[in-house]
Order: structure tokens, then C-alpha cells, then sequence
């Protein structure tokens, strides 16, 4: 949808100019659409820019009573651009089990475009991830990731780590945001699916909150045809573990669920 308003944008912009100068040929007006739409999307780019410039800053560790509206909207926007131009044809099954309140969502990881996947395809949810501290210090990005309710999970501090899993609990609880969690810690780098933290999961217990298990396909391979042709990325939601499962269940049996879950889809559909 982002790249609707641009063009439309670009569109009007041309429109305005071709009326300015009704003189102008049409493949000078081709030329002042392309050129809108450059601009449009540098616009959209300040604009992201700016939001973040702006913002007051939050203090490590602080979190946010609400969400920043503008800030929500500019990342699933982002998120959808970034895919547009990564060249991304997505595919979606499962959105039916899709639960109505506050859920946590659990997911397969393989590439730096799963996020942004996830953010701009499934935004009506308003899924905010817990990422690395190192992400999230990003100038810009940082501050506008964080009033839009991601949060950094340092696993090298067990203490500091139980805050960011008792705070996105507690945005589940106040419904701040839904909270996305990649268990495997960082990215596969072969493929294969990784051994689960299941310290994670604690986040769904204690918020008294279902676990949606999805899993992504075809990420990893966005990288190597970037810009230039269509890549088939796949994201099927493949359970929901209800709350009273998952209040019943430990955290191990509840990371061994989710891990089998999605690599049985993995065996399944790449073989």
C-alpha cells in the first residue's frame, strides 16, 4: 500500500506541472513522474528520519505507557517498503487462527528481512519484536523502534534480561502492543533451524497469553536477488497454543512444541 501513495503522489505532483506547462511533452512528463516518484520516497525517508530526530529519547531500560501512534505507523510503513524493493512476493496461510487479544509470536529465523516480513504483512496486529540491544541503539531507528513497543533482550545479563521479559509481559497485559520473539537468539546462517531459548517464552505465561507459532520460508534467499527479480517468501501461521496450554506447560515444552511445529512445516515443504 506504501507504494500506492507514492505513486499517487508522483502522480499528482505531475499532474500539477503538466498544467503549469501544457506545452510539455509526454516523455517530458514521464521523466517529472519518475522524478516525483524519487522524491516521494525521499520524502517518506525524511519523514522517518525526522519522527526519530524528534522524539524525546527513553533511557536503557525504560519503557512506554502507550504507544507513539506516528512512530507505529512509519515502521509498518517502512516495513512494507522495505520489502516492496527487496522484491518480496509474499505468501500468507493460516491468518485465520489468527487470535483477536493479546498474543505472543513465535517465529523461525533466517534473515534481516523476517522483521520487516512480519511488520509490514501482518501490521494489523501490530506485532513489536524483542530484539538485541544493539539494534535498538541504532540512532533513528532505535528511538523509533522503542516508543513503538520493541524491546532489547540482553541474554548476556540473566537480571537485565527478566526485566525485558517482565516489561513485554506487561505491555501484553495492558495491551501495548502484541510481542514477537525469534527463539533461536539471531539468525541461522545455514538454514537450519537453531536450539530454542525457551526463557523467552515466559513472556506468554506471565501476560496469561496464547503463543502463535508461525514459520517463515524463502528470507534467506532475498538478499541474493535484491532489486534485481520477484523472491518467493513464504509465512504460515501454524498453531496456537491457547493460554491454558500454555499456562499448563513448562517453558522447555513449550519452546520443544514450537520448535517441532516449525520444523516439521521446514521438512515438510523443503525437502
Amino acid at each position: 500500500m506504501i507504494f500506492v501513495y507514492l505513486w499517487l503522489l508522483a502522480a499528482a505532483a505531475t499532474v500539477v506541472y503538466a498544467l503549469l506547462a501544457p506545452a510539455i511533452s509526454l516523455w517530458s512528463l514521464l521523466g517529472v513522474l519518475l522524478l516525483s516518484f524519487l522524491a516521494a520516497n525521499l520524502l517518506f525517508v525524511l519523514s522517518f528520519t525526522l519522527n526519530g530526530l524528534l522524539l524525546p529519547k527513553l533511557a536503557p531500560g525504560e519503557g512506554i505507557e502507550k504507544q507513539h501512534c506516528l512512530s507505529r505507523w512509519i515502521c509498518g510503513a517502512a516495513a512494507r517498503w522495505l520489502c516492496g524493493y527487496a522484491g518480496m512476493r509474499v505468501h500468507l496461510s493460516g491468518l485465520e487462527q489468527m487470535p483477536e487479544g493479546p498474543f505472543l509470536f513465535v517465529c523461525n529465523h533466517r534473515s534481516m528481512f523476517d522483521p520487516a516480513l512480519v511488520m509490514g504483512y501482518l501490521a494489523k496486529y501490530n506485532i513489536s519484536f524483542v530484539s538485541k540491544p544493539s539494534n535498538l541503539a541504532l540512532p533513528i531507528v532505535g528511538i523509533t523502534g522503542r516508543r513503538s513497543g520493541f524491546l532489547a533482550l540482553d541474554r548476556e545479563n540473566n537480571r537485565e534480561a527478566l526485566k525485558t521479559i517482565l516489561m513485554a509481559a506487561d505491555y501484553l497485559k495492558r495491551g501495548v502492543c502484541n510481542i514477537g520473539i525469534y527463539p533461536e537468539g539471531t539468525r541461522s546462517r545455514t538454514g537450519q533451524l537453531l536450539p530454542f531459548h525457551a526463557g523467552s517464552f515466559k513472556i506468554a505465561q506471565k501476560a496469561g497469553a496464547p503463543v502463535v507459532v508461525a514459520c517463515s520460508r524463502g528470507t534467506e534467499k532475498v538478499k541474493k536477488c535484491f532489486f534485481f527479480w520477484k523472491t518467493p517468501v513464504y509465512l504460515d501461521i501454524l498453531e496456537v497454543i491457547d493460554a491454558e496450554r500454555v499456562k499448563a506447560m513448562s517453558t522447555n515444552d513449550l519452546a520443544g512444541e514450537a520448535r517441532s511445529l516449525i520444523q516439521a512445516r521446514l521438512d515438510e515443504t523443503e525437502q
